[in-house]
């Protein structure tokens, strides 16, 4: 019988998106994530015909962070505006204004864009940014 008490256990967090393989890519350089067995890119040449609507990445222990699932259509979040809400975001951390700069350069150069500066905040400095399909994600010192 099953504990009464007992939770379910977050598995993972899933990004829907218009080309999961570009997305699931800036992801995996920016967290330092690794693709799940089979899912990962093609050898040079080869088709990408496997996880093409749905991919997962782990941390390299193995445990299920973050997964892509293809859509075919998808309008982009206008956060800091409200036409289309962000309904979902990611919150990343990091211990000093300093790599928040170094993360911010990484950021721009894995194709995010910047939508929010706040990095003088005395209290909590953060930068909002879009990933490729538009999803808002926030790194902060904290």
């Amino acid at each position: 019988m099953a504990d009464p008490e007992s939770v379910p256990r977050l598995c993972s967090v899933v990004l829907d998106c218009t080309d999961a393989r570009p997305l699931a890519e800036f992801y995996r350089r920016l967290l330092g994530l690794v693709y799940r067995p089979g899912d990962e890119p093609p050898a040079a040449g080869q088709a990408d015909e496997r996880g093409r609507d749905w991919l997962v990445l782990r941390s390299p222990e193995g445990a299920p962070q973050l997964a892509f699932q293809q859509v075919e259509h998808l309008p982009e979040a206008t956060w800091p505006k409200h036409d289309v809400p962000q309904q979902l975001h990611l919150d990343l951390t990091v211990e000093s204004v300093e790599e928040l700069q170094v993360q911010h350069e990484r950021v721009l150069r894995l194709g995010g864009r910047l939508l929010y500066d706040r990095i003088d905040d005395p209290d909590e400095p953060l930068r909002v940014y879009a990933d490729l399909a538009g999803h808002p994600f926030c790194i902060f010192v904290g």
